[in-house]
Protein backbone atom coordinates (compact mmCIF):
# COMPACT_ATOMS: atom_id res chain seq x y z
CA UNK A 1 0.00 0.00 0.00
CA UNK A 2 2.80 2.44 0.88
CA UNK A 3 4.68 1.62 -2.29
CA UNK A 4 1.55 2.23 -4.40
CA UNK A 5 1.05 5.63 -2.75
CA UNK A 6 4.72 6.48 -3.35
CA UNK A 7 4.36 5.58 -7.05
CA UNK A 8 1.34 7.85 -7.45
CA UNK A 9 3.01 10.73 -5.59
CA UNK A 10 6.25 10.38 -7.57
CA UNK A 11 4.50 9.99 -10.94
CA UNK A 12 6.48 6.94 -12.07
CA UNK A 13 7.82 3.57 -10.93
CA UNK A 14 11.44 4.65 -11.46
CA UNK A 15 11.07 7.88 -9.45
CA UNK A 16 9.37 6.00 -6.62
CA UNK A 17 12.06 3.33 -6.64
CA UNK A 18 14.78 5.99 -6.44
CA UNK A 19 13.12 7.72 -3.50
CA UNK A 20 12.47 4.48 -1.61
CA UNK A 21 15.92 3.15 -2.34
CA UNK A 22 15.00 -0.13 -4.07
CA UNK A 23 15.08 -1.39 -7.65
CA UNK A 24 12.31 -0.52 -10.11
CA UNK A 25 11.38 -4.20 -10.69
CA UNK A 26 10.59 -4.58 -6.98
CA UNK A 27 8.28 -1.56 -7.08
CA UNK A 28 6.50 -2.79 -10.23
CA UNK A 29 6.09 -6.26 -8.71
CA UNK A 30 4.64 -4.86 -5.47
CA UNK A 31 2.01 -2.83 -7.33
CA UNK A 32 1.17 -5.79 -9.59
CA UNK A 33 0.71 -8.04 -6.54
CA UNK A 34 -1.54 -5.42 -4.95
CA UNK A 35 -3.72 -5.24 -8.08
CA UNK A 36 -3.88 -9.04 -8.22
CA UNK A 37 -4.96 -9.28 -4.60
CA UNK A 38 -7.62 -6.60 -5.04
CA UNK A 39 -8.79 -7.98 -8.37
CA UNK A 40 -8.86 -4.53 -10.00
CA UNK A 41 -6.57 -2.41 -12.13
CA UNK A 42 -5.28 0.59 -10.18
CA UNK A 43 -2.91 2.15 -12.70
CA UNK A 44 -2.93 2.49 -16.47
CA UNK A 45 0.66 2.32 -17.67
CA UNK A 46 2.14 3.87 -20.80
CA UNK A 47 5.65 4.70 -21.93
CA UNK A 48 5.18 8.34 -20.92
CA UNK A 49 2.99 8.46 -17.84
CA UNK A 50 0.88 6.68 -15.28
CA UNK A 51 -2.82 7.32 -14.91
CA UNK A 52 -5.05 6.28 -12.03
CA UNK A 53 -8.18 4.32 -12.84
CA UNK A 54 -11.40 5.22 -11.02
CA UNK A 55 -10.74 2.32 -8.64
CA UNK A 56 -7.15 3.53 -8.28
CA UNK A 57 -8.25 7.04 -7.30
CA UNK A 58 -10.54 5.68 -4.60
CA UNK A 59 -7.92 3.27 -3.29
CA UNK A 60 -5.22 5.97 -3.31
CA UNK A 61 -7.23 8.35 -1.11
CA UNK A 62 -8.26 5.60 1.30
CA UNK A 63 -4.73 4.18 1.41
CA UNK A 64 -3.23 7.56 2.33
CA UNK A 65 -5.71 7.97 5.16
CA UNK A 66 -5.08 4.42 6.38
CA UNK A 67 -1.32 4.97 6.43
CA UNK A 68 -1.78 8.22 8.38
CA UNK A 69 -4.01 6.47 10.92
CA UNK A 70 -1.45 3.69 11.40
CA UNK A 71 1.32 6.26 11.87
CA UNK A 72 -0.75 8.14 14.44
CA UNK A 73 -1.55 4.90 16.27
CA UNK A 74 2.16 4.06 16.44
CA UNK A 75 2.94 7.56 17.67
CA UNK A 76 0.31 7.32 20.41
CA UNK A 77 1.64 3.92 21.47
CA UNK A 78 5.22 5.16 21.70
CA UNK A 79 4.36 8.29 23.63
CA UNK A 80 7.50 10.37 24.03
CA UNK A 81 9.81 7.58 22.86
CA UNK A 82 11.84 8.58 19.82
CA UNK A 83 10.81 12.25 19.91
CA UNK A 84 14.27 13.74 20.18
CA UNK A 85 16.71 15.65 18.06
CA UNK A 86 15.69 18.71 16.02
CA UNK A 87 12.50 19.39 14.08
CA UNK A 88 12.67 22.09 11.37
CA UNK A 89 9.34 23.77 10.66
CA UNK A 90 8.57 26.36 7.99
CA UNK A 91 5.64 28.79 8.27
CA UNK A 92 4.82 32.36 7.30
CA UNK A 93 5.91 35.15 9.63
CA UNK A 94 2.36 36.01 10.62
CA UNK A 95 1.15 32.45 11.16
CA UNK A 96 4.29 31.65 13.15
CA UNK A 97 3.83 34.63 15.45
CA UNK A 98 0.12 34.15 16.11
CA UNK A 99 -0.41 30.40 15.98
CA UNK A 100 2.93 28.56 16.28
CA UNK A 101 5.17 30.36 18.76
CA UNK A 102 2.53 30.86 21.50
CA UNK A 103 1.79 27.11 21.44
CA UNK A 104 5.40 25.91 21.46
CA UNK A 105 5.79 25.88 25.27
CA UNK A 106 3.03 23.29 25.63
CA UNK A 107 4.45 21.09 22.85
CA UNK A 108 8.02 21.31 24.13
CA UNK A 109 6.85 20.44 27.64
CA UNK A 110 5.31 17.26 26.21
CA UNK A 111 8.60 16.34 24.46
CA UNK A 112 11.56 17.47 26.59
CA UNK A 113 14.19 15.84 24.37
CA UNK A 114 13.04 17.68 21.24
CA UNK A 115 14.39 20.96 19.81
CA UNK A 116 12.49 22.98 17.19
CA UNK A 117 13.90 25.31 14.53
CA UNK A 118 11.15 27.60 13.21
CA UNK A 119 11.86 29.05 9.78
CA UNK A 120 9.50 32.06 9.82
CA UNK A 121 9.48 33.27 6.23
CA UNK A 122 6.78 34.35 3.78
CA UNK A 123 8.56 32.81 0.80
CA UNK A 124 7.83 29.25 -0.38
CA UNK A 125 10.93 27.39 0.76
CA UNK A 126 12.35 24.30 -0.93
CA UNK A 127 11.90 21.72 1.84
CA UNK A 128 14.55 19.30 0.61
CA UNK A 129 17.25 21.89 -0.15
CA UNK A 130 16.77 23.66 3.19
CA UNK A 131 16.40 20.51 5.29
CA UNK A 132 12.87 21.32 6.44
CA UNK A 133 10.84 18.50 7.98
CA UNK A 134 7.44 20.10 7.37
CA UNK A 135 5.85 23.35 6.27
CA UNK A 136 2.56 24.90 7.35
CA UNK A 137 0.92 26.63 4.38
CA UNK A 138 -2.47 28.21 3.79
CA UNK A 139 -4.49 28.52 0.60
CA UNK A 140 -4.21 26.52 -2.61
CA UNK A 141 -1.02 24.53 -3.10
CA UNK A 142 0.62 25.60 -6.36
CA UNK A 143 2.72 22.41 -6.57
CA UNK A 144 0.48 19.34 -6.92
CA UNK A 145 3.47 16.99 -6.53
CA UNK A 146 3.90 17.89 -2.86
CA UNK A 147 3.05 15.42 -0.13
CA UNK A 148 0.44 17.33 1.85
CA UNK A 149 -2.29 16.83 4.40
CA UNK A 150 -5.14 19.23 5.09
CA UNK A 151 -5.25 19.98 8.83
CA UNK A 152 -7.59 22.94 9.09
CA UNK A 153 -10.00 25.28 7.37
CA UNK A 154 -10.37 28.97 8.14
CA UNK A 155 -13.21 31.22 7.06
CA UNK A 156 -12.55 34.40 5.14
CA UNK A 157 -14.31 37.37 6.70
CA UNK A 158 -14.78 41.10 6.19
CA UNK A 159 -12.95 42.60 9.15
CA UNK A 160 -11.99 45.97 10.54
CA UNK A 161 -11.28 47.58 13.86
CA UNK A 162 -14.09 48.66 16.15
CA UNK A 163 -12.69 52.19 15.85
CA UNK A 164 -12.94 52.09 12.05
CA UNK A 165 -16.58 50.94 12.10
CA UNK A 166 -17.46 53.54 14.73
CA UNK A 167 -16.05 56.24 12.43
CA UNK A 168 -17.28 54.99 9.05
CA UNK A 169 -20.29 52.80 9.73
CA UNK A 170 -20.93 49.13 9.03
CA UNK A 171 -21.60 47.79 5.51
CA UNK A 172 -25.00 46.09 5.38
CA UNK A 173 -24.58 44.38 1.98
CA UNK A 174 -21.58 43.22 -0.09
CA UNK A 175 -22.32 46.02 -2.55
CA UNK A 176 -21.66 48.63 0.14
CA UNK A 177 -18.03 47.51 0.46
CA UNK A 178 -17.17 49.81 -2.44
CA UNK A 179 -18.04 52.81 -0.26
CA UNK A 180 -15.43 51.79 2.31
CA UNK A 181 -11.67 52.15 2.24
CA UNK A 182 -10.08 48.67 2.00
CA UNK A 183 -6.62 47.29 2.67
CA UNK A 184 -5.99 44.96 -0.26
CA UNK A 185 -3.65 41.97 -0.46
CA UNK A 186 -1.50 42.07 -3.58
CA UNK A 187 0.92 39.18 -3.92
CA UNK A 188 2.91 37.82 -6.86
CA UNK A 189 1.05 40.05 -9.30
CA UNK A 190 -2.43 39.05 -8.09
CA UNK A 191 -4.66 41.70 -6.52
CA UNK A 192 -7.41 40.33 -4.25
CA UNK A 193 -10.02 43.04 -4.80
CA UNK A 194 -12.90 41.08 -6.36
CA UNK A 195 -15.02 38.63 -4.37
CA UNK A 196 -18.17 36.55 -4.72
CA UNK A 197 -20.36 36.38 -1.62
CA UNK A 198 -22.95 33.64 -1.19
CA UNK A 199 -26.08 33.35 0.90
CA UNK A 200 -27.91 30.10 0.20
CA UNK A 201 -28.47 30.03 -3.57
CA UNK A 202 -27.91 33.78 -3.94
CA UNK A 203 -24.54 35.12 -5.10
CA UNK A 204 -23.37 38.72 -4.88
CA UNK A 205 -20.20 39.82 -6.72
CA UNK A 206 -18.40 42.61 -4.90
CA UNK A 207 -15.37 44.76 -5.51
CA UNK A 208 -13.24 46.57 -2.98
CA UNK A 209 -11.16 49.68 -3.47
CA UNK A 210 -8.29 50.99 -1.44
CA UNK A 211 -5.27 53.26 -1.56
CA UNK A 212 -3.14 50.76 0.37
CA UNK A 213 -2.07 47.43 -1.13
CA UNK A 214 0.20 45.09 0.82
CA UNK A 215 2.04 41.86 -0.06
CA UNK A 216 2.19 40.14 3.37
CA UNK A 217 -0.13 38.99 6.11
CA UNK A 218 1.91 40.85 8.72
CA UNK A 219 1.52 44.06 6.72
CA UNK A 220 -2.23 43.49 6.34
CA UNK A 221 -2.52 43.14 10.11
CA UNK A 222 -0.65 46.35 10.84
CA UNK A 223 -2.61 48.32 8.25
CA UNK A 224 -5.98 47.19 9.58
CA UNK A 225 -4.95 47.73 13.20
CA UNK A 226 -3.83 51.24 12.19
CA UNK A 227 -7.44 51.90 11.08
CA UNK A 228 -6.50 52.26 7.41
CA UNK A 229 -9.58 50.33 6.33
CA UNK A 230 -11.35 46.99 6.21
CA UNK A 231 -9.83 43.78 4.87
CA UNK A 232 -11.14 40.49 3.48
CA UNK A 233 -8.78 37.89 4.91
CA UNK A 234 -8.69 34.61 6.80
CA UNK A 235 -10.07 34.97 10.32
CA UNK A 236 -6.85 33.37 11.64
CA UNK A 237 -5.02 36.61 10.79
CA UNK A 238 -6.80 38.41 13.64
CA UNK A 239 -7.49 35.63 16.15
CA UNK A 240 -6.28 37.59 19.23
CA UNK A 241 -8.02 40.83 18.21
CA UNK A 242 -11.30 39.11 17.32
CA UNK A 243 -11.28 37.54 20.79
CA UNK A 244 -10.64 40.89 22.49
CA UNK A 245 -13.13 42.84 20.39
CA UNK A 246 -10.50 45.19 18.92
CA UNK A 247 -11.34 43.77 15.48
CA UNK A 248 -14.87 43.00 14.36
CA UNK A 249 -16.25 40.72 11.65
CA UNK A 250 -19.18 41.97 9.51
CA UNK A 251 -21.45 40.61 6.75
CA UNK A 252 -21.24 37.21 8.44
CA UNK A 253 -24.59 36.08 7.05
CA UNK A 254 -22.79 35.96 3.69
CA UNK A 255 -20.17 33.29 2.94
CA UNK A 256 -16.83 33.70 1.19
CA UNK A 257 -14.48 30.94 -0.05
CA UNK A 258 -12.67 29.38 2.91
CA UNK A 259 -8.91 28.92 3.12
CA UNK A 260 -7.30 25.58 3.94
CA UNK A 261 -4.33 24.96 6.21
CA UNK A 262 -1.92 22.31 4.96
CA UNK A 263 0.95 20.39 6.47
CA UNK A 264 3.44 19.87 3.64
CA UNK A 265 6.24 17.31 3.75
CA UNK A 266 9.32 16.73 1.55
CA UNK A 267 8.28 14.47 -1.32
CA UNK A 268 9.88 11.06 -1.31
CA UNK A 269 10.90 11.05 2.36
CA UNK A 270 9.26 9.16 5.18
CA UNK A 271 7.47 11.49 7.56
CA UNK A 272 9.20 11.34 10.94
CA UNK A 273 7.40 10.65 14.19
CA UNK A 274 8.30 14.11 15.49
CA UNK A 275 6.84 15.77 12.37
CA UNK A 276 3.62 13.75 12.70
CA UNK A 277 3.38 14.65 16.39
CA UNK A 278 3.78 18.36 15.69
CA UNK A 279 1.22 18.32 12.86
CA UNK A 280 -1.30 16.56 15.07
CA UNK A 281 -0.66 19.11 17.83
CA UNK A 282 -1.21 22.06 15.45
CA UNK A 283 -4.32 20.46 13.97
CA UNK A 284 -5.91 20.06 17.41
CA UNK A 285 -4.82 23.54 18.48
CA UNK A 286 -6.42 25.19 15.44
CA UNK A 287 -9.63 23.23 15.97
CA UNK A 288 -9.80 24.57 19.54
CA UNK A 289 -9.80 28.26 18.51
CA UNK A 290 -12.91 29.96 19.83
CA UNK A 291 -15.18 31.37 17.09
CA UNK A 292 -14.97 35.17 16.85
CA UNK A 293 -17.58 37.50 18.25
CA UNK A 294 -19.71 38.57 15.28
CA UNK A 295 -20.80 42.15 14.79
CA UNK A 296 -24.46 42.55 14.00
CA UNK A 297 -25.89 45.33 11.94
CA UNK A 298 -26.92 48.15 14.25
CA UNK A 299 -24.26 47.49 16.92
Amino acid sequence: MEIFVRVVDAGSFSAAASRIGVGQPAVSKAVAQLEERLGVRLLLRSTRRLKLTDAGKTFYENAKRAIEHVNEAELAARGDAGLSGTLRVSASVCFSRIHVLPRLPAFLAMHPELDIDVLADDRIVNLVEEGVDLALRTGDLSDSSLTARKIGEGRRRVMGTAAYFDAHGVPKTPGELLTHEAVILQRRGVTADEWTFRKGTVTAPAKTRGRVKISSGEGMREAVLSNLGIAIVNEWLFTPELASGQVRSVLDDWALPSQDLWAVFPTGKLVSAKARAFVLFVERSMADIEPPRLMRVGE
